[in-house]
């Protein structure tokens, strides 16, 4: 089977790729290499998974309506797994119209090519970033999730609404995934394991942002990805119990579901930053600094759902996923230990 992956240059999606080959599925790679961070990395990515003769690469943005109304008409993808957006919280209080560009515009783009040429399963990325100022741990596909604290956010709860739009009206069966603070090997320099890590290794400060004490439900990549590609191998069905006088936000009478990927055990930064010190046999220098504009104090995942319904649940433990972060940034940006 051919399967579109839209972002996979991206972290989460050259992953999932990796994931659909190993499988022995054929993947189409589509990526705009947007220069928000080292495009250098993303081409890395791609590189390896050139290596593959079951991939192949299609440089194109989501947001230009023609192209990927070209790209869906020829290809006729059987199923499409939607990962591309202009990702980041803070960046989208900088440059919010980056966000309504990739991930409003873009998102739409790729729904009408799924309605217009038979995609029997469509599964794209949301965020935990959807339940915002929320303190009902832990976070519920079946709670409302409409208060949001940043664009980024906002933008990812439309997709959602989009999505069961398009389910509703046209029967495209889709899966959106919410995902839970997401770290491991070849990931984004924006984040912080990745600031931190780099930082530490050469002898300047870190920022730690409300003095340490977040608590986040830190999820390893390969665990997403995989997560992934077994959500894809279940196409989406309407609920026969769905109940329009108590609408559950998770499910529908379309083929329509949210799910929580998360790790389902927070941990507190200060833990998060012990764990990257022992794996470089170094302290890091702490900037103590207050809560940011837009940032949570905790996230939690309830995966009920996912364990139930997809027969999985994400299990690595941030001593096993910081580490092989660790060991992947010292070797390929040659630092020593």
């Amino acid at each position: 089977m051919k399967i579109l992956v839209t972002g996979a240059a991206g972290f989460i999606g050259y992953h999932t790729s990796e994931k659909l080959l190993a499988r022995g599925y054929q993947v189409v790679g589509v990526d705009n290499l947007d220069p928000y961070y080292d495009v250098a990395l993303k081409q890395a990515r791609l590189a390896r998974l050139a290596l593959r003769p079951q991939f192949r690469f299609v440089g194109l943005d989501l947001a230009d309506e023609a192209a990927v109304a070209q790209l869906f008409a020829t290809e006729l993808f059987p199923r499409v797994v939607h990962l591309a957006a202009q990702a980041g919280v803070r960046h989208s209080l900088k440059d919010p119209h980056a966000y309504v560009r990739s991930n409003i515009t873009g998102t739409l783009n790729v729904l009408e090519g799924c309605r217009h040429n038979g995609v029997e399963h469509l599964v794209y990325a949301s965020t935990s970033s959807v339940y915002g100022i929320n303190t009902n741990m832990p976070f519920s596909v079946h709670n409302d999730a409409d208060h949001p604290l940043s664009l980024y956010a906002a933008s990812k709860r439309a997709n959602e609404l989009m999505a069961h739009n398009y389910s509703a009206l046209f029967r495209v069966p889709t899966t959106g995934l919410r995902f839970f603070t997401v770290y491991g090997p070849w990931g984004r320099p924006d984040m912080a394991l990745f600031m931190f890590t780099r930082n530490i290794l050469e002898g300047r400060p870190i920022d730690v942002f409300n003095n340490g004490h977040h608590r986040r439900d830190f999820t390893y990549v390969e665990d997403i990805a995989e997560g992934v590609v077994r959500t894809l191998e279940r196409t989406a069905q309407p609920d026969p119990g769905w109940n329009g006088n108590a609408p559950d936000p998770a499910l529908s009478s379309a083929p329509f579901r949210l799910y929580n990927i998360g790790n389902n055990r927070p941990v507190e930064l200060l833990r998060y930053i012990e764990v990257i010190e022992e794996c470089l046999g170094r302290k890091a220098q702490k900037n103590l600094l207050p809560l940011q504009p837009g940032d949570v104090p905790e996230t939690c995942a309830d995966i009920d759902d996912l364990i139930r319904d997809v027969g999985y649940r994400p299990a690595t433990p941030i001593e096993v996923g910081v580490k092989n972060f660790v060991d992947w940034f010292c070797d390929y940006y040659g630092y020593e230990r």
